[in-house]
């Protein structure tokens, strides 16, 4: 892949372009081989990156998938939400398998922290909504950003003074306790828990101003890897809302979840499935409830890192793809899971939506209008050749490589990478 990667600026931020599950992390390992830095800048342990590296699986939540790259440092921005016991999980499990991350990975002073409290609430609030739930993962993210922005969140700099955390994890339980008196939230009992990871925290050194390290590495000349959670339309300006996660995963959250300013990013790559997938309620045009459906979710082995939920499945949209290029602005995009659609008679493509007989030119704020528009579809033919071991664009079967051209026609932005198995080398360059 080094014709591609030589002409990589020195920040690139990798974005998921439909509704996650992209396979972000993938090429996010690839490219880290290549560079100094890898920074998460939103989401929290919703999110989740499966990397398969010479045979062993990694599964990542809260950690910038860079971390596999030993030479690599890896940073957790302040647009993070962090649930500390996940994290230290995930440092053990590395740890066990060989990876060190000691003097590695860092955390913005600034990142919100994940109680279990919010956990708790989280799925109270489920609960709460009954018919009308947002099928979130329960992690306690909705919570974590709703505190943040009613100003009364803890952040990572809190856990530098213990009586002070004690203060502000009493006042949360509080107002966690007036609302559900069934929590009994336990506040001593969160404050012992996370007395053990501050110490763990300040023994490594993990603590550190996010601005003002993400901005030394810039200027350093570091190539910096901005690795973002969850995709596009589960932003909550851009997305089906309310049917989305609580920060940007788009282009803007690298900004305002680092630190760093606009006129530093140079590529934005955009990571897209080569068909759809969903999880959680929320409107979805081109889903499938057929034998084509179930094709993609068993071959394609769509279940949730997070949670193991089944994704929904679909075709290909077009649609909601440029309307994600428009925010995001890529200049490079990498496919992926080419392979699941081997054996397909035909594969279609949904090209544009009508509504009431007008053609829509973007994703309408109003899910009743999106759940009821037509979908308009082109339909190519499918190849039955097995393409997993492809290791350039020439191997593959003329029919794969006529929709791999279609879809680049369609979206108007270079196909660079194409992912045709879960390995790291089961990936060629067009």
């Amino acid at each position: 892949l080094d014709r591609w990667m030589e002409k990589l600026k020195q920040v690139v931020a990798v974005l998921g372009s439909q509704w996650g599950d992209e396979g972000k992390g993938k090429i996010v390992d690839i490219l880290a081989q290549e560079y100094d830095v890898c920074a998460r800048y939103n989401g929290g342990s919703n999110a989740g990156h499966s990397i398969v590296v010479n045979g062993t699986k990694f599964a990542f939540h809260l950690m910038p998938s860079g971390i596999l790259n030993q030479k690599a440092q890896c940073l957790i921005g302040n647009g993070c939400v962090v649930h500390l016991p996940t994290l230290f999980t995930e440092i053990t499990k590395l740890e066990e398998k060989g990876i060190n991350c000691k003097g590695r990975l860092f955390l913005s002073d600034r990142a919100h922290i994940v109680l279990d409290l919010h956990q708790k609430v989280d799925g109270l609030q489920e609960l709460d909504l009954g018919g009308g739930k947002l099928g979130t993962t329960g992690r306690g993210i909705g919570p974590t950003y709703a505190e943040k922005m009613n100003r009364s969140g803890i952040r990572a700099s809190d856990l530098t003074n213990m009586e002070h955390f004690r203060k502000r994890v009493g006042a949360i339980a509080a107002i966690m306790n007036k609302r559900y008196p069934s929590l009994n939230a336990d506040v001593e009992e969160q404050v012992k828990l996370y007395s053990e990871f501050a110490r763990q925290l300040l023994e490594r050194e993990m603590i550190v101003d996010g601005v003002e390290w993400i901005n030394a590495r810039h200027k350093e000349g570091k190539k910096i890897l901005l690795e973002g959670a969850n995709a596009t339309m589960l932003d909550i300006d851009f997305g089906t809302y309310p049917f989305v996660t609580s920060s940007n995963p788009t282009v803007g959250g690298c900004f305002t979840g680092l630190g760093l300013a606009p006129s530093k990013l140079g590529d934005v790559v955009g990571v897209v499935k080569a068909y759809t997938t969903r999880v959680g309620e929320g409107p979805f045009p081109t889903e499938l409830f057929d034998s084509v459906g179930t094709h993609l979710r068993e071959v394609g082995v769509e279940r949730g890192t997070t949670t193991g939920r089944p994704r929904r499945c679909g075709w290909f949209d077009a649609v909601i793809l440029n309307y994600s290029h428009m925010i995001n602005g890529y200049t490079a995009l990498n496919l992926t899971k080419l392979d699941v659609l081997t054996g397909l008679d035909e594969i279609k493509i949904a090209v544009s939506y009508e509504y009431q007989g007008k053609t829509l030119h973007s994703i309408p704020a109003s899910l009743d209008v999106l759940a009821q528009v037509k979908v308009n579809y082109e339909t190519v033919p499918g190849w039955k050749e097995d393409i997993s071991h492809s290791r350039s664009f020439s191997d593959l079967p003329p029919n794969c490589q006529r929709y791999v051209n279609r879809l680049e026609e369609l979206l108007n932005v270079p196909i660079v990478w194409i992912g045709v198995g879960a390995a790291r080398e089961a990936t060629i360059e067009k």
